[in-house]
């Protein structure tokens, strides 16, 4: 990553330091979400186990999807007020901008994924992990995150308005609940099984609750890993497309 981007994530990092708001609610959304589920409906649901055992993989998903959906709205943001102009006056290029973007959306996601694992443990998730186990979750966490941000940086392109990025990411906060995330698969009703198996973050949900838990992971890992690449090859590349588009 070169200086500019480097620059520029620093930039991305100060402007989410000047909005407390913002900040606290990416942080405390996806916590009290959890503390939602594990309390109030935690004692209802059969998992086989510890019920935040079960939840903690999805939440920490969960969180990454908000925090991305920050990304969209910063970079139409920058896009509506002029500055990605500016930037480019300096003969700063698209993918430095894109990378600084992301790289801040990357650092504020694992700072809000590990207050969700510190309130977790403080609740009862205990891990059963090795280290080499722990260190597989946290590089899938972290390819998970990138994956999604990048996505997020190309809706925030697509959409002309802030408020339309928002929106534009609805679809990754919604991704966990039609999943294995909070409840097991098999308890949704039977049209919605193919789906809730198939889509991306079920295999990258199961991959953590396997890894962190001490337990077979099969080959979800590799199919997680797959998505990731995936979906962060086509958002580079849509996101290329798009501000070559919108800064010709």
């Amino acid at each position: 990553m070169n200086t500019a981007a480097l620059a520029l994530a620093g930039r991305s990092l100060r402007i989410s330091r000047r909005q407390p708001d913002a900040l606290i609610t990416a942080l405390m959304l996806p916590v009290m979400l959890m503390l939602i589920f594990v309390y109030f409906f935690g004692g209802a649901i059969d998992t086989g186990t510890a019920y935040v055992t079960y939840v903690v993989p999805g939440a920490m998903l969960l969180c990454a999807g908000f925090g991305a959906a920050s990304t969209a709205v910063s970079v139409a943001d920058d896009m509506r007020n002029g500055v990605i102009d500016r930037l480019r006056s300096l003969d700063v290029g698209g993918v430095p901008i894109l990378a600084g973007h992301v790289t801040a959306s990357v650092l504020r996601n694992l700072v809000s994924t590990t207050l969700v694992l510190a309130v977790a443990l403080a609740i009862g998730f205990r891990p059963q992990a090795s280290a080499p186990a722990l260190l597989a979750a946290a590089g899938l966490l972290v390819a998970y995150i990138t994956a999604i941000s990048w996505l997020a940086a190309a809706l925030g392109l697509l959409a002309k308005t802030p408020e339309a990025a928002g929106g534009f990411t609805f679809l990754m906060m919604f991704l966990p609940y039609p999943s294995s995330a909070f409840v097991p698969i098999d308890t949704m009703p039977g049209w919605l099984h193919g789906f809730a198996e198939h889509q991306p973050l079920t295999p990258v949900i199961e991959s953590l609750r396997a890894l962190l838990l001490a337990q077979p992971a099969g080959n979800a890992p590799w199919v997680a890993l797959g998505w990731c690449a995936a979906v962060m090859a086509v958002a580079v590349a849509l996101a290329g497309v798009l501000f070559r588009r919108r800064t010709a």
